[in-house]
């Protein structure tokens, strides 16, 4: 008998090949917890999936989708947490940065009814080890600032492993469609609503295989954009839903849904 999951792992990929064996590993051997671990790609012929199949042959819990909304890790995220089962969705990444034993305390914080709950390094307890310097100094000021002066719930916004609310991610909808600001767009979404955020510290690691595809150039005017939303008045729920991108992401979600469903009913 096959549980309804409790939480979905969403794990962005691009050609992690093998290197995906041992992230997944660490991930199963952690969450107790039904769970759904979704290997989110962007294209068939990713050397990640044939690995990740191998993986699911052994734990049915695995399961490699093709994210239809474009290419990029925006794009994978919110695609994962669109199709996921789970009342709850923690995004992770494949390198083997972030701590998989904390993946069970996140989704319990949302479970008790946070909409958001970060995994932080800046808050004591947390660390963070390795990573170009230039970046950990914008991450930690962001973090900061929007800690004291956003009381935006975590010290660390920027963070990608965070716990989210399917349900609260499906009302607001996801408008991010670059890199990895999703993290702080959600957290920002939340702050203007009044709705609860919160965090645990994390030890994060560089990751020790393959290089990073983190892009401050390209990534920075999505995540100053979120930056100063943060900073604006209080919204209800109806107000935010009126944003046309809100509006267009929530219809992207309901699709994705409907035509992922679909596909498990014809292949089943």
């Amino acid at each position: 008998m096959t549980l309804t999951p409790q939480i979905s792992v969403v794990i962005p990929v691009y050609n992690e090949g093998d290197a995906i064996v041992p992230c997944l590993e660490r991930i199963l051997r952690a969450v107790m917890m039904p769970a759904e671990v979704l290997v989110v790609h962007d294209m068939p012929e990713d050397t990640t999936v044939p690995f990740a199949l191998e993986v699911q042959a052994r734990d049915p819990r695995v399961r490699p989708v093709l994210n239809t909304y474009g290419r990029g890790p925006a794009n994978a995220i919110r695609f994962g947490i669109d199709v996921a089962r789970a009342p709850v969705a923690v995004v992770t990444m494949a390198d083997g940065s972030d701590d998989p034993r904390q993946i069970e305390d996140l989704a319990r914080l949302v479970d008790r009814g946070v909409v958001v709950a970060a995994a932080s390094r800046y808050m004591p307890g947390g660390q963070q080890v390795g990573g170009p310097r230039f970046k950990r100094l914008l991450s930690r000021s962001a973090g900061r600032t929007l800690h004291m002066f956003a009381r935006v719930g975590t010290r660390d916004a920027t963070n990608s492993f965070k716990a989210y609310s399917t349900n609260f991610v499906r009302q607001v909808g996801i408008e991010s469609k670059t890199g990895f600001e999703i993290g702080i767009e959600l957290t920002a979404k939340a702050t203007r609503l009044r709705l609860p955020v919160a965090e645990i510290p994390t030890i994060w690691l560089d990751r020790q295989l393959g290089e990073s595809r983190f892009d401050i150039g390209r990534f920075m005017p999505s995540y100053l954009k979120w930056f100063r939303f943060a900073f604006g008045r209080r919204l209800t729920m109806e107000q935010l839903a009126k944003r046309p991108a809100s509006s267009a992401a929530r219809s992207d979600a309901q699709t994705a849904r409907a035509n992922l469903s679909e596909n498990q009913t014809v292949q089943s």
